[in-house]
């Protein structure tokens, strides 16, 4: 396999692994919420529980997924195995 082929299996499998942090923190913050919290909070706020469920669990997966590839870069040298998704090409300016 290439760098870019690297690059783009690695793209995928960040976001497969993000999707599913997401996902299984959300149905975690969702089962402690109906078990301990949903007998407490008055009928017309439930749903700003459903709300701060959802901001919770994107927060926990971004710090999730920031402590993964923080670890994981340490562990494997970047420009070995990647491509850079953004070249810079040179602009000639005008009058050159």
């Amino acid at each position: 396999m290439n760098k870019k082929v690297n690059t783009i299996l690695f793209i995928l499998g960040a976001t497969v692994f993000n999707v599913l942090i997401a996902a299984s923190s959300m149905i975690l913050l969702f089962l402690f919420y109906a078990k301990f919290l949903m007998e407490m909070i008055p009928e017309n706020g439930r749903a700003l529980g459903v709300f701060v469920i959802f901001i919770a669990s994107l927060a926990i997966s971004f710090v999730v997924y920031r402590a993964a590839l923080k670890f994981l870069l340490t562990k494997i040298d970047v420009d070995k195995y990647f491509d850079p998704l953004f070249v810079r090409r040179n602009i000639r300016k005008q009058g050159d």
